[in-house]
């Protein structure tokens, strides 16, 4: 009996999101094609300069420009922000400081705390049913 193996591959789409780019800023031929498994390592491992340039520059993708901003992408949604942001961009509202950034990041420290304390209060039940 022969094993047939067959490459993995994904979908451009795919590919830019697990390398944390934005699609439509990346090169035509990587936009076209579908990627291998081992093609995204690779990319991962020793990444081109259009794909640094992109991490280092932009523009970002949602969930980037969130986390570089430290809201949720909900946030970036009721922020206004719907659109890719260049780490210039990005750079200018962290000085800026509007209104709804300030609020944004102000709910995500609650979150976060609220997260940590169900954590602990669950630890500590762990702990009492022992």
């Amino acid at each position: 009996m022969t094993s047939h193996k067959t490459t993995q591959t994904m979908k451009p789409a795919t590919a830019a999101k697990k390398l944390g780019v934005y699609l439509e800023a990346t090169p035509a031929e990587f936009q076209e094609g579908v990627v291998s498994r081992t093609e995204l390592n690779a990319l991962q491992a020793d990444p081109p300069e259009w794909l640094q340039e992109l991490r280092r520059n932009g523009p970002h993708p949602r969930p980037v420009v969130a986390a570089k901003l430290g809201v949720s992408i909900a946030g970036l949604a009721r922020g206004g922000v719907t659109e890719a942001l260049t780490t210039e961009q990005i750079e200018a509202l962290k000085q800026e400081q509007p209104e709804w950034l300030r609020r944004e990041r102000a709910t995500q420290a609650e979150v976060r705390k609220e997260a940590v304390r169900i954590k602990e209060k669950k630890a500590e039940r762990g702990e009492q049913a022992r």
